[in-house]
């Protein structure tokens, strides 16, 4: 079927005409392996798409790797048909932005089951400037009614949380520290709920006993060898540490460890909430 050029009025300068040159352009999209792209290539062919990108992959997802193509394809007049609209966009919000990426091409888009929504004519134009104008009104009033709660809450003294940070370390940067234990610990980066370091024993050399009042900690072990003792209220053993193994020290363990080989026993522990200072961990009697 042949996609007749639309009369339009000389003082109309949103509409697109198509160019003799221009062509029908197809895109089609299914999500799950269940579905069928046929049905939806066939209405395409019906409409006179000369070309068809088609995909299956979820509109959840941003990339969608055939839409691009086919955006990146398009010449000025060209008109993007899809069956229904649902399979271009995930949103009225990415419905607009597609449709502006289309006009700033000089192209236009149709959906064969949304007729109102032909960009190459004055009422299809209207229609989608109108939803630009609904979808900004809806975000201003998402934007107040934010602020008015953020305002209510802190009224009744409830303080908000700073924004977190995207932070990096590299371990040949980080500060060295000498923790309770006695190893070396180099501080890498933390959140709110948890921060991380890297620490070292130095071959031969035995830590002290120590215990936490208020953290637990994950350790996973990097290099060297060792032993690790760990005591909880009726639970006590010894067990064999080096590269690979990984480890649990919940709130008020008392533990040890040593480094057994000629090399330093390494090892990268998540604390749970972040150190808290010097007086988190006190001594206790150990085993060597």
């Amino acid at each position: 079927m042949q996609h007749a050029s639309p009369m339009k009025d000389a003082l109309d300068k949103t509409t697109v005409d198509l160019l003799p040159q221009s062509s029908l352009l197809g895109y089609a999209r299914m999500s799950t392996d269940g579905q069928d792209l046929a049905t939806q290539r066939t209405e395409l062919l019906q409409a006179g798409c000369l070309h068809i990108f088609a995909e299956r992959i979820t509109s959840a997802r941003r990339d969608r790797p055939e839409l691009e193509r086919l955006l990146d394809y398009l010449r000025a007049g060209d008109v993007v048909v899809v069956t229904r609209l649902d399979r271009l966009a995930r949103s009225t919000h990415d419905l607009l932005d597609i449709a502006e990426r289309l006009r700033l091409s000089k192209a236009g888009l149709l959906s064969l089951a949304e007729p109102w929504s032909d960009t190459t004519t004055p009422a299809g134009r209207m229609v989608l400037t109108v939803f630009a104008g609904i979808a900004e009104f809806e975000r201003s009033l998402i934007a107040e009614h934010t602020r008015k709660s953020q305002e209510a809450t802190r009224a009744h003294g409830v303080k908000f949380r700073p924004k977190p940070l995207l932070s990096s370390e590299q371990l040949s940067h980080s500060r060295v520290v000498v923790a309770p234990d006695g190893s070396d610990v180099r501080l890498l980066p933390q959140t709110e709920r948890g921060s991380m370091a890297h620490f070292s024993l130095a071959p031969g050399a035995i830590s002290k006993a120590v215990a936490h009042r208020t953290i637990e900690e994950i350790w996973f072990f990097l290099g060297g060898r060792g032993r690790i003792w760990r005591r909880l209220d009726e639970q006590e053993e010894v067990v064999d540490v080096y590269e690979g193994v990984s480890i649990t020290i919940p709130t008020g363990t008392h533990f040890q460890f040593r480094s057994d080989s000629d090399k330093p026993l390494q090892a990268v522990a998540i604390t749970m909430p972040p150190w808290p200072g010097e007086d988190e961990a006190y001594e206790v009697e150990g085993i060597w």
